[in-house]
């Protein structure tokens, strides 16, 4: 890494692992080379190592798109070490399995009446998945250790807050964090509402000032300010008003996941806020699987009635088909690469750490007290004010009493999980499952699910004694 002057960095080292990926791994290309003060290279690790030698072109086209700031020059590598042997950044975005795992993940639970509309976080589908999930974390974990102590980690694989709680037990000293959008999503709304409330044009979700708390994909605001003007009471009336659900004008206000098979109306977030008096901060989607069954997800009439969908792995499946066609394209140059920004913060967030500005966004990290009256080492999501080589949690306050109890449960299990995944301890975690808001089954039912799902991803499972 070098400082070609106070407000330029060059030749910094990218580590991605899962570097074939179709959906992250473009999107970080086009943002990268739309920021004009840093250059480097990015190292991209995957076990299918000929997606990884494909991006690695797709990714070196970038560098000539139109509105390509600055050069970024990516390597496929076939070992996860010379990926990350002199990294000052590392990224993760990794699938646990394949969606045939996924599939049944999401899909199996509905034998026993038990829906979820991403399975990926909570519910049965979630625990699942970090099963799989964790012991990958741990590999990696050990060898950021080994190869790159001093980088920078920042992951975006679900389930969030296990992958990352993984990685500080392998490696306590380790400089991870949790990068998720949800918030953003409910940013967007809240500056939709301003513009409706006052007036005002094109109000960026930047200009929503807010205080994050809880654990990922179930995060609350305590705090939600536009300028010197508390949202609160605007937003009490907004939720009163719009109680069967927030017709944006088909304008994505909920994230990435604001239209098609992912459309919402925010009919969940308005009815958490009508119930308990504090701003759900996430897509309608992910708030539905960390409450109790009958609420949201009883069966597909009651999704439909709240206004959201199911997403079902199939959805997923065919959507690889695309991107694999996209990505043949991309190749053959049939079709240019285009430099489209995502929104997301991560190279925001590499950018804060070289030192070129400071930044105060959402992360998911370990408890050191921020969230006072949650478990300290408990992975939550709070703001962090990123600045040279540095990281600082911002103090959030406590859970607020109303809806402590949701919270609390939710990060209780996910230790458990986190406990019973690292002594490989099948009964804890299967505690931890069957006492899931979302499964809503007997006990000898739950004990029948979980098996089975065990049994279906079993591929991936053979270090636990099942």
């Amino acid at each position: 890494m070098k400082y070609l002057s106070s407000n330029k960095v060059a030749e910094i080292k990218i580590a991605y692992i899962g570097g074939g990926s179709r959906g992250w791994a473009w999107g970080l290309m086009s943002d990268l080379v739309a920021a004009d003060d840093i250059s480097g290279d990015v190292y991209l690790y995957d076990i299918d190592f000929q997606a990884a030698k494909n991006n690695e072109i797709i990714g070196n086209k970038f560098n000539r798109a139109e509105g390509a700031k600055t050069v970024w020059n990516y390597h496929a590598v076939e070992t996860i070490e010379e990926a990350l042997t002199g990294a000052d950044f590392v990224v993760i975005s990794i699938t646990p399995g394949t969606f045939d795992e996924m599939e049944s993940d999401v899909h199996t639970p509905e034998k026993y009446g038990i829906y979820q509309s991403v399975g990926d976080t909570s519910g049965p589908g979630g625990i699942v998945r970090a099963m799989r999930a964790i012991p990958m974390f741990e590999e990696i974990g050990k060898k950021i250790k080994e190869c790159a102590p001093k980088a920078w980690v920042i992951n975006y694989t679900n389930p969030m807050t296990l992958c990352v709680k993984a990685l500080y037990r392998v490696f306590p000293e380790i400089k991870a964090f949790g990068c998720c959008h949800e918030v953003f999503g409910t940013q967007k709304l809240l500056a939709k509402m301003v513009e409706d409330e006052f007036g005002i044009e094109k109000v960026d979700r930047h200009e929503i000032k807010v205080n994050p708390v809880a654990v990922n994909h179930f995060t609350w605001l305590t705090k939600a300010t536009y300028r010197n003007i508390d949202l609160f009471p605007y937003y009490r009336e907004f939720c009163k008003k719009h109680v069967d659900g927030y017709d944006n004008g088909g304008r994505p206000v909920d994230s990435n996941w604001a239209n098609g098979v992912h459309g919402n109306k925010e009919k969940v977030k308005i009815d958490l806020f009508n119930r308990f008096g504090w701003i759900a901060a996430a897509g309608d989607r992910h708030l539905a699987e960390f409450c109790e069954g009958k609420w949201y997800l009883e069966n597909s009439a009651r999704v439909e009635e709240m206004r959201f969908k199911l997403t079902p792995v199939s959805w997923r499946k065919e959507g690889l088909k695309g991107k694999l066609e996209k990505s043949a394209r991309l190749l053959s140059g049939e079709e240019e690469v285009k430099i489209t920004e995502t929104g997301e913060e991560g190279v925001n967030q590499i950018r804060a750490l070289l030192g070129l500005f400071d930044l105060v966004t959402n992360v998911n990290i370990p408890n050191v007290g921020q969230i006072p009256n949650l478990p300290l080492g408990a992975v939550v999501e709070t703001n962090a004010v990123f600045t040279s080589d540095s990281l600082t949690p911002v103090q959030a306050g406590e859970i607020p009493a109303e809806i402590y109890p949701l919270v609390s449960r939710i990060c209780a299990e996910q230790e458990v999980v986190s406990e019973g995944i690292a002594n490989r301890d099948v009964e804890k975690i299967f505690m931890a499952f069957a006492n899931d808001p979302l499964v809503t089954c007997s006990l000898a039912d739950a004990r029948k699910l979980f098996d089975e799902m065990c049994q279906n991803t079993g591929e991936y499972l053979g270090m636990y004694d099942i």
